[in-house]
């Protein structure tokens, strides 16, 4: 069997869904398990609906709220007909009520808790998944409705749940494997889960990558396939160098390093499962079926170029910890970890000296506490509006001359922090936010003049 998601711009409207199902009718032999994501930009509505309402603008909300009901009869309107979306209106009608009532309840108290929004948000998945299973039923799929939150049982972080992997792998055994043994396709809204109690979490932005990975992992998948609206894994982001090529084949390592570092294409916690389970990733492009996209495995065929691609990653905040007192003394780095584990602020890069310690954080509400506790500690320094660039190869730590073949090509950018050495397949380094496109095309310039076709396209 394979698991087969496709993301919000390929579910977008009724064309992208139609495309969605003719592709997995192709793949039907195969025994798919599909996992979607909410319409293009749904997410993003609802978060704007949920804070809109804990201002007090209630009205502001439901009238939002209102657009999306739209937008979801329009579409589910165009893709079944009358007379099936007139048995199907009643359903969607009775999810975008109980949305509404709780808006309500948000402006009522003036609060967005993180269990509240993640209630909000799953709406978006929930109604996509209805209308999917809906079409493809009606094109000839045996498809099953499967509600995440039944299956992807998580602990009660809100807006990031960590998976429970042993309990999804039951329970995906139990509700979703009996499916597939009777030739049904099961279709799943990715992004949602829940706690042993049944209270609705999320697996965090992008999280459907995640529940993919995580139920291909639990049903044993011959491979992943992540459906997207681009070719691929690409050497850059074409929007900041239009000469980017595909990579056609990497490795786990490789992707997942593009993938924290701000590779749009993959959510950077979604190629866990497969890594530990050898199962290959493919991404591909649901406009262009046809296309081959990037495959991703164990390992990869060895490059002749220096590098596979590059990434940036903005919204980047640097912290400066100086503390001449702590001269020699230990535990002082452990005191500045323990102050971002506390709230929950993960660390990109660190540079140490002996009485200073920089470090990366994505620019994020939680600045002014950090600052506030490390304040105790020593003297701080924020600095925002950084990026990390990172350049992902094969054995880097190994080939002498790649700094200098790296810096050199910067001319006069100026670097802030530097990270190589800690990894074999990745070097990164810190710049400003508007310097990066200047610096991404000469990099880009200087190691992917020439390509191996092995590996690109």
């Amino acid at each position: 069997m394979i698991v087969m998601k496709f993301g919000g711009t390929s579910v977008e409207d009724a064309a992208a869904i139609e495309r969605a199902t003719a592709i997995v009718l192709g793949r039907v032999a195969e025994h798919p398990v599909v996992v979607v994501s909410a319409l293009a930009k749904v997410t993003d509505q609802l978060q704007e609906m949920g804070e809109a309402a804990a201002r007090g603008d209630r009205e502001n909300a439901l009238q939002l709220a209102r657009c999306l009901r739209e937008r979801h009869y329009n579409v589910a309107g165009e893709l079944l007909g009358t007379g099936l979306f007139t048995r199907f209106h009643a359903e969607l009608e009775s999810d975008f009520d109980s949305l509404e009532e709780l808006l309500r309840g948000i402006a009522a108290v003036g609060e967005l808790t993180p269990r509240i929004s993640d209630n909000v948000l799953s709406f978006g998945e929930l109604l996509s998944s209805k209308i999917v299973s809906a079409v493809f039923s009606l094109r000839g799929l045996e498809a099953a409705l499967v509600d995440a939150r039944e299956c992807i049982v998580t602990d009660a972080t809100h807006a990031r749940a960590t998976p429970l992997f042993d309990e999804i792998h039951d329970r995906l055994q139990q509700q979703v494997k009996p499916l597939l043994e009777r030739g049904r396709v099961p279709v799943l809204g990715g992004f949602l889960a829940a706690t042993r109690e049944g209270i609705p979490t999320t697996l965090g932005r992008g999280g459907s990558d995640f529940t993919a990975a995580i139920v291909g992992a639990g049903l044993g998948a011959e491979r992943i396939e992540i459906w997207t609206d681009v070719d691929g894994m690409m050497t850059t982001d074409p929007r900041l160098c239009p000469g980017a090529r595909r990579i056609k084949v990497m490795s786990f390592d490789e992707a997942a390093e593009l993938a924290y570092f701000g590779a749009k294409v993959l959510h950077p916690a979604s190629l866990l499962p497969a890594i530990q389970n050898n199962i290959p990733v493919q991404v591909l492009n649901s406009r262009k079926p046809r296309n081959e996209g990037t495959r991703i495995t164990a390992q990869a065929p060895r490059c002749r170029n220096t590098f596979k691609a590059i990434a940036a990653k903005g919204r980047i905040t640097i912290v400066d910890v100086a503390a001449p007192r702590m001269l020699m003394a230990h535990g002082f780095l452990r005191q500045i970890f323990e102050v971002f584990d506390r709230h929950r602020c993960p660390v990109d890069m660190v540079s140490t000296s002996e009485v200073s310690v920089s470090l990366t954080v994505d620019s994020n509400h939680a600045i002014p506490a950090i600052a506030a506790d490390l304040g105790k500690l020593a003297d701080v320094k924020f600095t925002g509006r950084k990026a990390i660039v990172c350049l992902v190869g094969e054995n880097l730590r190994n080939t002498p001359g790649i700094a200098a073949g790296v810096f050199g090509a910067l001319g006069d950018v100026n670097v802030r922090m530097i990270s190589q050495g800690a990894s074999e397949i990745n070097i990164s380094f810190v710049i400003d936010e508007e310097d990066v496109p200047a610096a991404v095309r000469r990099l880009h310039e200087k190691f992917f003049a020439e390509v191996d076709p092995e590996v690109f396209d």
